[in-house]
């Protein structure tokens, strides 16, 4: 499969130049960037010299990359907004899409609207589009023409309390969710907040009480709970360059721990990416980063008859470029583990 990465001077972008770089069943065939444009991509991402020398960044035209005959899937590494720009000429010409913006996360058009502050660009592309959890949605993705892959904050949360609400282990009110994310979440900037001595030795929350990541969350647990949803998301930010750690309290829903984690172990059996780790072990973000997985805990509280469920996760692997790349693989029949592990 021939590839191309648009808005690969990013940090998601760099991962998946890394990752795609070494796939064995995809040739990246075009990497843009308006910013970088002419640039080899060795010199920009130093990481690849010996790897990618002979290629240069690509200027970013929508037109120009959808009329590409030798590119079959597009890996959209924009901000929400521009992306789907992108999306609709790609689309249009009959190429696949795998968007790790935004812009398709969200079904319901009003919603966009209401955490994004504008309209949705593209509401008619949305009936195209599918939200794609690799671990948790139905086959049925694979005919849609653009995948939205999952935020970072989003996968940390849903992968370990989708199923159980789903399922009932846990109550579908009073949930709270606290999650500490590396500074690379933010993406590149050169704003003062995000220099060096405001972020080290520093630990803060943002985005408080409504981070736009809350309107996914929400509507993918509302569509399993059959009912609304509402619940409390705390972002943090913590001073590492990567990795998500997140802590959620719920309502046991007078289940057990046993039943929580029985549920855990029908859902993942047989997914490689998700760790379920013994209840008196916590997961720790320093044993996840540089890899597609996350790894995932729970306890009861008899005290309060709260479960406190605990994941950890790379923000830019299984929280972004590498979940990217498990969708591809499922999407063509790989194995999903292919140039992952």
């Amino acid at each position: 499969m021939n590839a191309a990465i648009v808005g690969a001077s990013g940090y998601g972008g760099e991962i998946l130049v890394k990752l795609l770089a070494a796939h064995p069943k995809v040739t990246l065939k075009a990497v843009t960037s308006r910013s970088q444009a002419g640039k080899p991509v060795s010199s920009v991402i130093p990481a690849m010299r010996g790897v990618l020398d002979d290629m240069l960044f690509e200027n970013s035209d929508p037109a120009e990359l959808a009329a590409r005959e030798d590119i079959d899937v597009f890996f959209l590494a924009l901000p929400h907004g521009a992306a789907a720009t992108y999306a609709r000429a790609i689309v249009d010409a009959g190429k696949k899409v795998i968007d790790l913006s935004a812009d398709f996360r969200i079904a319901d058009p009003a919603t966009y609207e209401e955490f994004y502050g504008a309209e949705h660009p593209d509401v008619d592309l949305l009936g195209r589009a599918q939200y794609v959890m690799p671990e948790l949605s139905d086959d049925s993705w694979k005919d849609k023409d653009l995948y939205a892959c999952p935020g970072c904050y989003p996968t940390s949360i849903l992968v370990p309390l989708l199923p159980l609400v789903k399922a009932g282990i846990v109550s579908k009110e009073h949930i709270v969710a606290n999650s500490y994310s590396g500074t690379s979440g933010a993406g590149k900037q050169s704003k003062e907040a995000f220099s060096y001595c405001e972020v080290n030795e520093s630990a803060k929350a943002y985005g408080v009480p409504k981070h736009r990541h809350l309107s996914e969350m929400e509507e993918q647990l509302t569509a399993a709970a059959g009912e609304k949803v509402i619940m409390q998301f705390n972002p943090h930010l913590a001073p590492m360059n990567r990795g998500i750690a997140t802590t959620i309290t719920v309502p046991s829903n007078g289940s057990t721990i046993e039943q929580l984690y029985a549920e855990w172990e029908k859902t993942y059996a047989d997914k490689p990416f998700v760790t379920i780790l013994p209840s008196d072990t916590r997961p720790d973000t320093k044993y996840v980063v540089g890899t597609n997985r996350v790894d995932i805990s729970a306890v009861k509280d008899e005290r309060t008859g709260n479960f406190v469920i605990t994941s950890a996760e790379d923000n830019l692997v299984k929280g972004a470029s590498g979940q990217a790349i498990q969708i591809l693989n499922l999407w063509q029949g790989w194995d999903e583990t292919t140039g992952l592990i």
